[in-house]
């Protein structure tokens, strides 16, 4: 093999430190790698103990840019990641996903010649009054190297003009959990009155969901007149919304604090239907066998809904209080997106792709 490579790896969100996770236990084996935290979540439920849990190590930057409007944080973002990339000149930029850190490393890297490697790339929703749709898409048309995890995202970047460089990896999601199932049952939150495999786990966090209060109070309707315990771990977006519809939750609903991933993985296997407009939370569900009712209009990932294990009811309270009722899939459920073993070929593409 050649020499080492020097990786500067963005990350911002939970999902992108579980994502960064699977990749980097591989990376650091041969290369070095640079671990920039933008601070787009810097709260500790939300950041620093998905560092501690998942064993990634500590970032060698954190930018702790904040919250702020989508221009403005990804304003900062840019100006900030660009000073990194000309101290540190890596042979990559690795991004993930889909979120404003995403875009911000991607264009940041693509203005100074940077190779940019993509994971996540592909994925669409086909709705572009969503920011994450116009993140990923722009993020994929100057990116250098697409690491997708699914057929169906290979199919998109085809129609949009995007054949080359392309690698099929799987998701990088599914390493990680195969690793945290193990330890999982040992971090399962004590909810007293709260029965395994008889309780709704509900997440909610997009702006499209927390920033249109009709929309969220269909969500919130839906669970109000669904008859069994609902975990809700409320993400600081959603609690902010929440309190100005000034809701309150009936007595069936647990409104808790976000809890860690392990946690989260624990309450997720053990609950009887999952509710949520996480992506990430869509996938799992189907890994774990646990039927899940989607509170979105559309899915990146439409091949848990082909296979009957994941149903799109937006924000209708009559249609979340259906799907989440509906008995147990019946549909058989085969593997998607990878065999836990994507890491692997992530990194197996950086290395051919700067040969």
């Amino acid at each position: 093999m050649s020499k080492p490579l020097t990786i500067v790896t963005i990350v911002g969100a939970r999902p992108q430190f579980i994502k960064a996770a699977a990749v980097s236990r591989v990376l650091r084996l041969r290369h070095r790698e640079v671990l920039v935290h933008t601070g787009q979540h810097y709260d500790t439920s939300m950041s620093a103990v998905f560092f501690q849990e998942l064993d990634i190590p500590e970032p060698d930057v954190n930018l702790a840019v904040g919250s702020a409007s989508h221009g403005a944080q990804t304003g900062a973002m840019l100006a900030k990641i660009e000073a990194v990339l000309l101290a540190e000149r890596p042979d990559w930029v690795l991004v993930y996903g889909d979120t404003n850190s995403t875009l911000a490393g991607a264009l940041a890297a693509a203005k100074l010649h940077i190779p940019v490697a993509h994971v996540e790339a592909g994925l669409r929703s086909f709705n572009r009054a969503m920011p994450e749709e116009i993140n990923r898409v722009l993020t994929d048309h100057v990116s250098d190297l697409l690491l997708c995890p699914s057929q169906t995202a290979v199919d998109n970047l085809a129609r949009e003009g995007i054949t080359r460089r392309i690698t099929l990896v799987g998701d990088v999601m599914a390493d990680v959990l195969r690793l945290a199932v193990e330890r999982a049952d040992a971090a399962l939150p004590d909810i007293p009155g709260v029965e395994s495999g008889a309780y709704a786990l509900a997440t909610v966090h997009r702006a499209e969901n927390t920033d249109d209060p009709a929309r969220l109070r269909g969500i919130l309707t839906g669970l109000s007149l669904l008859e069994m315990p609902i975990i809700f771990p409320v993400h600081p977006r959603a609690r902010r919304a929440i309190a100005t519809i000034g809701w309150t939750p009936p007595d069936h609903v647990r409104l808790i604090e976000p809890v860690g991933y392990l946690s989260m993985v624990a309450l997720m296997r053990s609950a009887r239907v999952i509710l949520t407009d996480s992506g990430g939370v869509q996938k799992e569900a189907y890994w774990l066998s646990v039927p899940c009712v989607t509170l979105r209009d559309e899915t990146e990932w439409v091949e848990t809904v082909t296979h009957g294990w994941n149903t799109l009811v937006g924000a209708d309270p009559e249609r979340i209080v259906a799907a989440a009722r509906r008995p147990y899939p019946s549909m058989p459920r085969p593997l998607l997106y990878g065999d836990g073993h994507a890491a692997e070929r992530c990194v197996a593409a950086l290395e051919s792709g700067a040969r």
